[in-house]
């Protein structure tokens, strides 16, 4: 499919960017008109990925947090999370609702199924001492 726009975003793992990356990508989806509840699922699931790279890729020690974004001419928008930080020693358990690598900071440890519910696909890669990349994958309806 082709890719009809690209972008790429990079700032530090602080709790206050999450606001930032939610608005950015607000601004790069806007020129596709999304509802109000696209546009909301999506900044759900953007938030919820930028707090897990904060909270559990860095564990609050700082890093590097960066957004690909692509849009494809069938009105798929395609977000690529990444950090460097900690990495998941097992996906499968941290996807499960209610798991917390961070009980102590009260977590709900429903980051992942917020994703899901949120977007049409979640894919989440990860090595150890490597980092974690989600990509969140939603399509924008044609109708308002």
């Amino acid at each position: 499919m082709k890719t009809l726009n690209e972008m790429k975003l990079s700032f530090p793992s602080k709790s206050q960017n999450e606001a930032f990356a939610r608005a950015a990508v607000s601004a790069f989806i806007a020129p596709l008109d999304p509802t109000v509840g696209e546009l909301s699922d999506l900044k759900t699931a953007v938030s919820e990925a930028v707090t897990n790279c904060v909270v559990h890729g860095y564990r609050r020690q700082g890093g590097e947090i960066t957004i690909n974004g692509k849009i494809t001419e069938d009105r798929r928008v395609i977000l690529k999370i990444r950090d460097k930080g900690v990495g998941i020693e097992d996906i499968k358990q941290a996807m499960e609702p209610l798991f917390t690598t961070a009980p102590d900071e009260e977590r709900a440890g429903l980051g992942f199924a917020v994703m899901q519910s949120f977007c049409d696909k979640v894919r989440v890669s990860s090595k150890p001492g490597k980092g974690t990349s989600v990509t969140l994958e939603k399509r924008i309806s044609h109708v308002r």
